[in-house]
């Protein structure tokens, strides 16, 4: 069995592209399923799982990592409730989606920053979704550590958490809201709008599709959201929505997007896909076996940021930079990583769009707009028409005001 055909499996179930992550990762995951399972040879274990469900969900829970903590880029969050302050309508929850919601981190989250903005139980509801059992069996469960809580203002632990054995788990008040479901985007039925969410997080899982899924996965949020919805996406994606029918929200720094466009057309036929109610799950996804505090449904899932170890194994030898670690590593949250290694890879592989374009992302992401604007210039001076450059140097020129310059930028 070789890494292509793991590949190719994980890409058709869950859109994965194996070729965004470590050349490490699909191999050590065989290897440890292959121990667990007692099965001698490659052969036998691609044999085992190709004719069962269950362990093709392992393989799955084995190849993605989570890397993730509570408010990770909290701009996006104040966007988050500013947005729903605005656009609440009288006597409807506020909806909103976590896709992927990871160990729970981004789900728990929002929950905290809407009680912080004003808002009752009653007036939200918010739905936590991922392609990993072990994930959401862990967001269920609701235990975090150290690493889950980082950066300097940590405050909110005092009021929205209680001290456990094992660490700290959020008060009733904040799980209460928040249901997990196991699940993938693609096999997930499309809602009417009175079902349709007011708020997407999708971060850093379009990262992890070829260009084609994630073409087919912004259609199939473009139509998940709400008329006056917003998406929020990652910084290393934020050039991708406004390709699928988004523009930007003009929130600086939350990478969040409305519709602009009636949607397409993920698949063909597509629009006679039909919305599951809330009593009904679709029978395709792999139900949760976790009981929530709300009723449980089915629904959508993300792919795996590379654990620390490996990045920094990789980033830290010059001749196995690759730009998709660079990328991945930014995506982590770790910028002066990414930074570095950037730079690494110039000075041994010498000067090229890529390596420029994710150094910019990376003082992007950090708040550093004057590198980020010099770097995605020098990208662009290599490759004059590099869309994603072109199009986060205009998201940057814009929230700078800008915008004759901005306009200039902007992809055609």
């Amino acid at each position: 069995m070789m890494r292509a055909d793991v590949g190719k499996l994980l890409h058709d179930v869950i859109g994965l592209d194996v070729e965004t992550i470590a050349p490490s990762v699909v191999p050590y995951a065989v290897k440890q399923r292959m121990a667990a399972c007692g099965v001698p040879d490659v052969a036998a274990y691609w044999n085992l799982v190709t004719g069962s469900r269950e362990e093709l969900q392992e393989l799955i829970n084995a190849v993605i990592v989570p890397e993730t903590w509570f408010f990770r880029d909290r701009e996006a969050f104040g966007a988050m409730t500013r947005h729903a302050r605005t656009h609440a309508l009288p006597g409807r929850p506020v909806r909103l989606l976590s896709l992927p919601c990871s160990t729970g981190e981004e789900p728990y989250s929002m929950a905290m920053a809407m009680l912080d903005a004003g808002f009752v139980a009653s007036e939200f509801a918010i739905d936590g979704i991922d392609v990993s059992t072990r994930n959401v069996a862990e967001a269920t469960r609701a235990i975090y550590g150290r690493n889950s809580f980082r950066g300097a203002d940590i405050r909110f632990r005092d009021h929205y958490f209680e001290a456990v054995d094992g660490g700290y788990r959020p008060v009733p008040a904040v799980m209460n809201q928040v249901r997990f479901m196991v699940g993938n985007l693609f096999n997930l039925g499309i809602a009417g709008e009175a079902e349709a969410y007011d708020v997407i997080f999708c971060r850093n899982l379009l990262i992890y599709f070829d260009r084609e899924l994630q073409h087919r996965a912004l259609h199939r949020l473009h139509r998940m959201l709400a008329p006056n919805g917003i998406l929020l996406v990652g910084p290393a994606e934020a050039s991708l929505p406004a390709l699928c029918g988004f523009a930007s929200a003009r929130a600086p720094r939350a990478f969040a997007f409305h519709k602009h466009e009636p949607s397409l057309p993920d698949t063909p036929g597509a629009g006679k896909t039909t919305a599951p109610s809330r009593k009904h799950a679709p029978a395709r996804l792999v139900p949760s076996r976790m009981k929530s505090r709300r009723e449980p449904a089915r629904i959508p899932s993300p792919v795996a940021e590379l654990p620390p170890d490996t990045i920094r194994r990789v980033l830290d030898d010059p001749e196995q930079i690759s730009l998709a670690a660079i990328e991945t590593c930014a995506n982590a949250g770790r910028y002066e990583e990414a930074k570095k290694a950037a730079h690494r890879h110039i000075a041994t592989f010498g000067p090229c769009s890529g390596a420029f374009y994710l150094l910019a992302l990376a003082h992007d992401a950090d708040h550093a707009e004057a590198e980020a604007i010099e770097n995605y210039r020098k990208a662009l001076y290599l490759a004059p028409r590099h869309r994603e450059s072109l199009a986060h140097l205009a998201l940057l020129l814009e929230r700078k005001g800008e915008t004759a310059e901005a306009r200039a930028a902007a992809p055609a």
